[in-house]
Order: C-alpha cells, then sequence, then structure tokens
C-alpha cells in the first residue's frame, strides 16, 4: 500500500491515519461484508455488477446500505483517480458499526463504517498461461452461506493456507460429493469440449469474473453449462481453471499432484483467456464498464 488516501466515513485521509473503534463489529464479530474491484487506467471493472453484489451481501446480513449507487461510484471513482495511469486493486469493507458494549444480538441504529483502499494491480505472471498452476482438493468446511462475500473468511484462510503448505496455489472445496469453488475463487472445467461451472447458490460465491466469462462463452458461441461439478468429474476433466476478478483465469494443470489434461493449459483456456484480454483491453478503451 503506497501513500495515498484512503476512504473511511466520509472522509479521504493517508491510510496511517485511518482509524476504526475496537468496539466495532466488523472487528469483534466479522460482522462486515467486503468487495473487490479491479481498476484498468482509472476505470472501475464491471462496477454495477460489483455494486449489485455488495447490495445482495448486505441484504444477507440485514443490513441497510448506507451509500447509494451514485455515491459509491463517485467515491471509488476518485480514489483510483490518485493513480488513473496505473492499474489498482480497490478493497472496500462495510461494517455494522461499533456498539456501546459487546452483545451478539445486533443493536439498533448503528452507523455503519465503510472503508476503501485501493492498491497496485499486476498483470498476471506470463508463466501462468504457459504452463499453468497447481490446486488440491479439500473437504468444504465453510458455513451455509458461502453467496455472501463475508469478512468472517477464517475457514477460507485456513484453506488456502492448506493449500501453500502442499505447494499449491488453491484448495477446490468438496461438498457432498460435489466440486464446489476454490477458497478465494471459482470453478471451471472443460470436459469433452464443454465448458462447465457450478451453478449459484448458497454454497458458492457469484463471481463476477465467473459471470462474465459466461457472458463471453454465450457471445462467442462456446458450449457450455451451468451444473454440478462431481469429484470424478473434475478429476477427469480435460481441463480445470480458477477464476477471479483479481487473478482473472488461471489454468489447473496439476491437481493433488496429478497431471490434468494433457499438463498444459488446453485450447479452450487460450481461447477464452485472449476474449477476457481483449474485454480488458476494452475497459482501457472506456469501450466496456
Amino acid at each position: 500500500m503506497n501513500d495515498d488516501n484512503v476512504y473511511l466515513n466520509g472522509e479521504f485521509l493517508p491510510l496511517q491515519e485511518a482509524r476504526i473503534s475496537v468496539m466495532d463489529r466488523g472487528f469483534l464479530f466479522g460482522d462486515s461484508i467486503y468487495e473487490v474491484i479491479p481498476a484498468y487506467t482509472g476505470r472501475l471493472f464491471r462496477l454495477p455488477h460489483h455494486l449489485e453484489r455488495l447490495n445482495n451481501s448486505l441484504h444477507g446480513i440485514r443490513m441497510q446500505n448506507p451509500m447509494s449507487d451514485g455515491e459509491w461510484s463517485s467515491m471509488l471513482e476518485r480514489l483510483v483517480a490518485q493513480n488513473p495511469q496505473q492499474d489498482q486493486s480497490v478493497y472496500l469493507q462495510v461494517t455494522r458499526g461499533a456498539a456501546g458494549r459487546r452483545d451478539h444480538a445486533i443493536p439498533d441504529a448503528l452507523d455503519a463504517t465503510v472503508f476503501a483502499m485501493a492498491a497496485p494491480l499486476y498483470d498476471p505472471d506470463p508463466a501462468l498461461a504457459r504452463d499453468g498452476t497447481s490446486a488440491i482438493t479439500l473437504d468444504d468446511i465453510r458455513w451455509r452461506l458461502c453467496n455472501i462475500k463475508s469478512t468472517a473468511l477464517l475457514a477460507n484462510v485456513l484453506l488456502k493456507q492448506q493449500a501453500k503448505d502442499s505447494g499449491a496455489i488453491e484448495s477446490i472445496l468438496i461438498r457432498d460429493g460435489n466440486a464446489m469453488e476454490g477458497a478465494a475463487s471459482n470453478l471451471f472445467i472443460v470436459s469433452a469440449g464443454e465448458l462447465i461451472t457450478p451453478p449459484k447458490s448458497n454454497f458458492l460465491l457469484p463471481g463476477i469474473t465467473r459471470d462474465l466469462i459466461l457472458e463471453l462463452a454465450v457471445k462467442h458461441g462456446l458450449t457450455h453449462s451451468e451444473r454440478n461439478i462431481t469429484e470424478a468429474e473434475l478429476r477427469s476433466a480435460d481441463e480445470i481453471w480458477l477464476t477471479s476478478s483479481t487473478k482473472e483465469i488461471m489454468p489447473v494443470t496439476t491437481l493433488d499432484h496429478t497431471q490434468v489434461g494433457s499438463g498444459t493449459p488446453g485450447p479452450v483456456y487460450q481461447q477464452m483467456s485472449q476474449l477476457y484480454a481483449d474485454y480488458k483491453e476494452r475497459i482501457k478503451q472506456g469501450l466496456e464498464q
């Protein structure tokens, strides 16, 4: 993080001066939600979609949105305008606020805490497109409301660390015999030429990049479906991808130390990667949101 200003409760101020109460429910209970939004040369990536997910997450934890979409847009655009020529990752967090005492029950009439900051965002390592990466499978130990983008991420942290400990980049989570998503990513497979991703449910995050990939598949005539992926289908897939707004599309070429498909990023990945890069370039030119 650089020395540029962050946003906190209506003010832009240096990061070192940003303070919240130790009684804030986001700190005490993880009673808060968040979003991460790429910005390419000052242009926020699919902002309306991120704000819609923000609203849905707030509704899911019984909170009113403290700002209108217009207010969010103005604030976030001012934040990224500090470094308009640099690609950035924007983090925003909304907590329920600070109460006078610690109590699990939701207090009435709290003022929400709203925080946002931007950090440099770098293009994926070219070696990823050439060689792919590795993942492991683990039991999905998370709660049952994974569609809410909550900051209560301890289970995800532990699952991600298990992947790191094994030399992998991500854990693909298995629940009731089906592959759901990664600890911090959505999941796609390619099987017999068909692009497949699990359907939206309360067991996975409705990813913004996930939805864009499906849009691009429709637009360019790629065979695709949204349906359950069994663990057996995952292990026999020709291609496996993990996706997120900041990591984009990551081809998995090793799963649980076993080669996936040909052992190199596959042809459907190569096609989608180019379509995604073209979309990003249109954002930079102001031709897409």
